[in-house]
């Protein structure tokens, strides 16, 4: 069994650009926030929006960029779900729009076992760029990985928040919203209204049986 995490607002409890925008005073935190709920609601190009938003931020310091990135709360419940999905032999893949930055710490975190996002770019400590790896279309990031570890379609489950998520539901046999916004509880097989993620365990007990969460390892 696979399951597949979208980061900001699931795993971490939080969106980093518009902390990281608050450095800069609360017109730019405003003008982030706009700028990430337009592109969660898929008001307008995620990608544009994305490098919009980071451009907004040049010339932030390297070190304090980090200090908030490895500060960023985990979300409530991630570290108990993720730990009884390991113990019974899941695999875990995070999927961000975010950055390396802010998601490599999740493999330590919570036992992740392959991480894609994008990395934010740095000129002499300060931030100037972004690259990107993962685009609107998130499946494509996680495609080639899904069929090298030859998992099948029934025995993915995928748990999103955003609409620029979407596309991973095709991948999935199992789909989730959590705290989602309006299109993506239309799609979604389940949600949870509550940010509490080891709220899933019950979900996945009552979609596939206890024995999908039976511990595996001695």
């Amino acid at each position: 069994m696979l399951a597949v995490f979208d980061v900001e607002g699931v795993l971490l409890d939080a969106e980093y650009l518009p902390v990281l925008a608050s450095l800069m005073g609360p017109e730019k935190e405003k003008e982030i926030w706009d700028i990430t709920k337009a592109g969660i609601r898929g008001e307008i190009n995620w990608e544009e929006g994305l490098v919009r938003r980071v451009h907004a931020l040049r010339g932030i310091d390297h070190g304090k960029a980090k200090e908030i990135a490895e500060n960023l709360p985990i979300m409530h419940g991630a570290k108990e779900l993720c730990s009884a999905l390991k113990n019974a032999g899941w695999k875990m893949i995070a999927v961000s729009g975010g950055f390396t930055i802010i998601t490599d710490r999740l493999k330590h975190d919570l036992g992740i076992d392959k991480i894609f996002s994008n990395e934010l770019i740095f000129n002499n400590d300060k931030l100037e760029d972004v690259k990107l790896n993962v685009t609107s279309d998130k499946a494509a990031a996680i495609k080639s990985t899904i069929q090298e570890w030859g998992v099948r379609k029934d025995d993915i489950v995928v748990v999103v928040d955003g609409a620029n998520d979407l596309k991973l539901f095709a991948l999935a046999g199992y789909t989730v919203g959590f705290c989602p916004v309006e299109i993506v509880k239309e799609r979604a097989d389940d949600t949870i209204e509550r940010r509490d993620l080891s709220l899933l365990l019950h979900l996945l007990e009552k979609k596939y049986g206890k024995a999908v969460l039976a511990t595996t390892s001695k």
